[in-house]
């Protein structure tokens, strides 16, 4: 079987984009895997396909991490998923709507950046104390499609991040499922800078979407900054995370992430 593809990045976190819209694709866990793998594939954080909407939307993105299980939502993908819509489709809105698992996500694109209204965050823990590679972490949690771990540190440069995003990634406190881990330095008010282990990808990624809105949200929770909070990634890149805040500790409304979504190369692949 061959498949023509895209090749995008969103802050540095890289997709490989199919066009699914007629529905011929039926991709196993082993195949997304295998496209995905670096080495012997075309190399991708995650996979996305662009589907038919089943519930009134423009379209409908499914994504898939590097190991080729399904998640509900990827916010860099999604701005990336945006624009590729949009240009498979032809269609010339700048603003479209698509279903995930997560609930249903709509986008405004203008040039190669792209703006996102993110789900509801849900399921705030703050300030839980873990045993994890030998040391005591203090983590806080905030599902923002995907579950966050956030750990807030004075140095991020010299943080382990692989080997303590493994093992709270998979603690025993997020069983079974686990949860992606974020490592946060605050450079100012209103601005952080982060580092994430991805569940899925098994590995430090340059950035993640879902992340950067998690570490956001608990920093201005923490601290009272107003929106947008800036938020710099390990690509070097530097998104915007908007919000409302709630009543409640933990509540967010109106949440958005604006950033770049890059087109890459196009390309075929042989299966």
């Amino acid at each position: 079987m061959t498949l023509s593809f895209t090749k995008m990045n969103g802050a540095g976190n890289d997709f490989v984009m199919l066009d699914n819209r007629d529905g011929a694709l039926a991709l196993d866990r082993a195949q997304i895997a295998h496209l995905c793998d670096r080495h012997r594939g075309v190399g991708a954080d995650g996979l996305l396909l662009v589907e038919p909407p089943q519930n009134g939307a423009d379209f409908r993105m499914r994504y898939y991490n590097a190991d080729g299980g399904e998640a509900e939502m990827c916010g860099n993908g999604a701005r990336c998923f945006a624009r590729y819509a949009r240009r498979v489709s032809g269609i010339s809105a700048t603003a479209i709507s698509f279903e995930t698992p997560a609930g249903v996500i709509g986008a405004h694109c203008e040039g190669d950046e792209v703006q996102i209204n993110m789900s509801t965050p849900h399921s705030f823990a703050p300030a839980t104390r873990l045993e994890a590679a030998g040391e005591t972490l203090e983590v806080h949690f905030l599902n923002t499609g995907v579950p966050h771990a956030v750990i807030f540190v004075d140095d991020l440069e010299t943080t382990a991040v692989t080997r303590l995003g493994a093992a709270i990634r998979h603690h025993s406190h997020f069983a079974p499922k686990g949860t992606n881990v974020n490592f946060v330095q605050v450079e100012s008010p209103g601005s952080i800078a982060i580092r994430t282990y991805e569940r899925g990808v098994e590995d430090e990624t340059l950035a993640c979407g879902t992340g950067v809105v998690a570490c956001a949200l608990l920093h201005a929770l923490a601290t009272g900054v107003p929106s947008p909070v800036r938020v710099r990634v390990r690509g070097g890149d530097t998104l915007r995370v908007g919000f409302e805040s709630g009543a409640t500790a933990g509540e967010f409304g109106a949440v958005t992430l604006t950033g770049p979504a890059d087109f890459v190369f196009d390309g075929t692949v042989t299966l």
